[in-house]
């Protein structure tokens, strides 16, 4: 759900950031149906979610927010966060978020062939209304809350999720900034990581 952070996270390189872009719409275990790049941007996709996951600004924004709200707290806030990163991009950003938006639009309509079904079916719908750049707007989190409620099969409270936001904004937006940072570092670590075993591999003639 939160495509603008997982990008922000992703290496400056179109494959990482197609591949932390499709982390959403591919399931299951990474085989050779996209190249080795790729897949590594979807792997770290997959990391971060984790990390997210167990993280205490995380789960302290999810905390804030009405119990009746249950398992989609995590849904809001993963929203919510982008909304903070496209209001705050230039803190975080070189390139103004139009740029940025416009750059992530043409990487994913230069290789529309390769991204999966699912993501293929947003594309039209994200260039169109420029969703990267148009997350700023409380109100376009507002419609995209209840875009999400009426397309579940169970009955849920997601569209009525506005209101969370406007009543703990303060505090979510601080718990945004220190999630932000620890997630950069997180990423950054991993990314070494696996950058160092994939030197490893190749020097020893292993595959990779």
């Amino acid at each position: 759900m939160n495509y603008l952070v997982h990008l922000f996270l992703a290496d400056d390189t179109p494959p990482s950031l197609l591949g932390n872009l499709m982390g959403d719409f591919v399931k299951g275990r990474l085989d050779d149906t996209f190249p080795a790049a790729i897949r590594s941007g979807i792997e770290l996709h997959r990391q971060v979610d984790a990390f997210a996951h167990d993280n205490p600004m995380y789960r302290r924004s999810k905390s804030r927010l009405d119990d009746s709200y249950g398992y989609f707290r995590g849904v809001l806030i993963d929203i919510f966060y982008d909304h903070f990163l496209a209001r705050n991009w230039h803190r975080y950003h070189p390139l103004p978020l139009e740029d940025f938006a416009a750059r992530i639009y043409r990487l994913l309509e230069e290789h529309f062939e390769l991204l999966p079904p699912g993501l293929q079916q947003v594309v039209p719908r994200m260039v169109e209304n420029n969703w990267l750049v148009s997350y700023r707007q409380a109100e376009t989190i507002d419609r995209v809350l209840r875009r999400i409620s009426t397309r579940l099969r169970r009955p849920n409270p997601i569209g009525m999720g506005i209101a969370e936001l406007h009543r703990h904004y303060a505090g979510l937006e601080i718990d945004f900034g220190l999630f932000l940072a620890q997630a950069q570092e997180f990423a950054r670590a991993w990314e070494a990581k696996r950058s160092e075993e994939t030197f490893r591999g190749n020097e020893s003639g292993l595959p990779t």
